[in-house]
């Protein structure tokens, strides 16, 4: 699954003509479903206005072809609350939920942040841990206990710690989906078992990601090492400056959107740009 960024203009603005060309993109390459409005697509930087007119034109390109996993997490339960409806009534798939960031809720207030929503708004739904954005780490004990919740359908696991993809895979039960949100990691937690990963290196490679993952669902890690190899680099240079700076210009490279990308995030260094375009070029996409 990719994490899709949003295309802008330079001023910032969406291109909605580039969502589209992007929606299509993923279908033609094979995606199994798309996020919107993730910390990759800028969601901090949106009103709560532009952010669901983004969800709603992302799940009216896909028109059905393909899933669409609506990103509605924030700081305030309340906010989240509001996306998650609106996400619910567009017509999204399902939702995920970002720990709320900043303010540094305790175990508890994470338990109940994610039991209100699911409990107000009937749609299905997947955490998102993602300590290194956040500052708030939610626990393996504390994602046990939401997995009980019946439209709570599984996780998003950005640590990038293998001892928590362990942890999750041998207490969590066998239908509580388990995604690794950490490219450099994600053959390996899937090879682990773990059901799959959304992705940012997804946005530039989607065919060669999803052959990896594909190799590592079926247990076969000669292959799916083998694959995953040509996009090492990539996994780590999509993060040489704060995401998604890197991966926006690299699809901006290879000829799929504006150079856009909202303040306080700028367009990636000049130097960083000399690293990833040897990684775009050995990959063969520019």
């Amino acid at each position: 699954m990719v994490a899709l960024i949003t295309p802008m203009f330079d001023d910032g603005s969406v291109d909605f003509g580039a969502l589209k060309t992007l929606v299509a993109f993923h279908i033609d390459a094979g995606t199994k479903a798309i996020v919107s409005m993730g910390t990759t697509g800028e969601s901090a930087t949106f009103s709560q206005d532009e952010h669901i007119e983004v969800m709603r034109a992302t799940v009216e390109f896909a028109n059905s072809r393909i899933p669409v996993i609506a990103g509605t997490g924030a700081n305030s339960t309340f906010e989240a609350i509001e996306l998650t409806k609106a996400a619910k009534e567009i017509g999204a798939d399902a939702c995920l939920l970002v720990t709320p960031y900043y303010n540094k809720p305790t175990q508890e207030g994470l338990y109940q942040h994610y039991k209100l929503i699911a409990e107000t708004v009937d749609i299905d739904q997947i955490l998102y841990n993602v300590p290194s954005r956040t500052a708030v780490e939610l626990f393996v004990e504390t994602t046990l206990r939401l997995s009980n919740i019946d439209n709570i359908i599984g996780i998003k696991d950005a640590t990038g710690d293998l001892n928590v993809a362990k942890a999750l895979i041998e207490q969590c039960a066998d239908d509580f989906l388990l995604y690794s949100g950490d490219d450099a990691t994600a053959v390996e937690f899937i090879l682990m078992g773990g059901h799959g990963g959304i992705s940012v290196t997804a946005n530039v490679a989607p065919k060669q990601l999803a052959c990896a993952y594909q190799f590592a669902l079926e247990n076969n890690r000669k292959s799916a090492e083998s694959a995953n190899a040509p996009l090492t680099d990539l996994h780590q240079h999509l993060f040489i400056e704060s995401n998604p700076i890197p991966v926006k210009w690299a699809i901006h490279k290879m000829g799929k959107c504006h150079h856009g990308i909202r303040l306080p995030l700028t367009t990636l260094s000049q130097q960083a740009q000399a690293i990833l375009e040897q990684d775009l070029s050995n990959l063969g996409v520019i």
